[in-house]
């Protein structure tokens, strides 16, 4: 439970800011495909499948809330003030990642190298949406200051979002910057936290966009999971190798844009520290999976 909410919260953190996706956290991890399966069991007609599916999304929330929250009120602060430490954190945090995914998946891998094909597509995918993304703001979310055409715009951004959000490599929030609405929507959220209800409705819509965007892309992403394992692996380690691009041109997507990250901003500390807070995760899940095999066991 604990290891859930843990990733719950990085989830968040990761989802809310330019460059790293929240569904890498997930697959890292370990439970990917749980939280792919519960979001797509969620309205399944199979009661025992849906009490199941909304114990594991509420313990995931739980860690998501809290992680959110912290990073509209302080993680986009030290974002900006510290993109370089931020981004090579998240370089680290990737590139320790992707041998990690061979290694776990390793049955699927083997003997299908012609899908690697997969991993180009799924570069390209991601370095397409950073290379077009733009920090235009779409103006403010507030009642009255945007039409219905921004309201068209919030509702098809936060469900393309939120889609990209579940998938390993690609980040939400620069979907939003591509649509530009990232820092309204930030503003708003933070506006509403401070009990500034004139961004209801816009934060409404934006969040029947998000519901419309999972219950009509999860299913999709679970039956390639399903049928085509391999390939669609290969396409995540493609993105989640395409997101060290975005890592790298973050800094040009601030509100103030910076200078992309070069060998000289790169700072090596906070690399090597991303790439032990993956190990640590990796030591986490494999702790916990072995105090669930004895419990099981002294179960039997």
């Amino acid at each position: 439970m604990f290891l859930i909410i843990l990733g719950g919260f990085l989830m968040a953190l990761a989802d809310s800011v330019p460059g790293v996706s929240g569904g890498t956290i997930a697959f890292l991890m370990g439970f990917y495909d749980d939280f792919i399966n519960s979001l797509n069991d969620i309205a399944s007609r199979d009661k025992s499948k849906r009490m199941k599916a909304i114990k594991f999304l509420l313990k995931l929330a739980c860690g998501w809330i809290v992680g959110f929250c912290s990073a509209v009120f302080v993680i986009t602060a030290v974002f900006e003030k510290n993109i370089y430490e931020i981004s090579s954190l998240f370089l680290g945090f990737v590139l320790f990642a992707i041998p990690l995914i061979f290694i776990e998946e390793k049955e699927a891998f083997k003997g299908k190298i012609y899908n690697a094909i997969w991993v180009v597509i799924g570069a390209g995918f991601v370095i397409a949406i950073t290379y077009f993304s733009g920090v235009a703001s779409a103006g403010s979310l507030a009642w009255g200051k945007f039409d219905v055409l921004g309201g068209i715009i919030l509702f098809v951004g936060a469900m393309i979002a939120i889609s990209a959000m579940v998938l390993p490599g690609i980040s939400g929030s620069t979907i939003l910057l591509v649509f530009g609405i990232y820092q309204p929507v930030m503003d708003a959220i933070d506006g509403f936290l401070h009990l500034e209800f004139k961004y209801f409705v816009g934060l409404c819509i934006f969040g029947f966009g998000i519901l419309t965007g999972v219950f009509t892309t999860i299913k999709g992403l679970k039956l390639a999971l399903y049928k085509a394992r391999t390939a669609t692996l290969y396409a995540i380690v493609g993105m989640m190798i395409g997101s060290l691009y975005s890592i790298v041109m973050g800094p040009t997507s601030l509100e103030t844009p910076k200078a992309a990250m070069t060998l000289d901003t790169f700072n090596i500390v906070f690399f090597i520290i991303g790439g032990l807070v993956i190990l640590g995760l990796q030591v986490l899940k494999y702790v916990f999976a072995k105090k669930e095999e004895n419990n099981a066991q002294m179960k039997d």
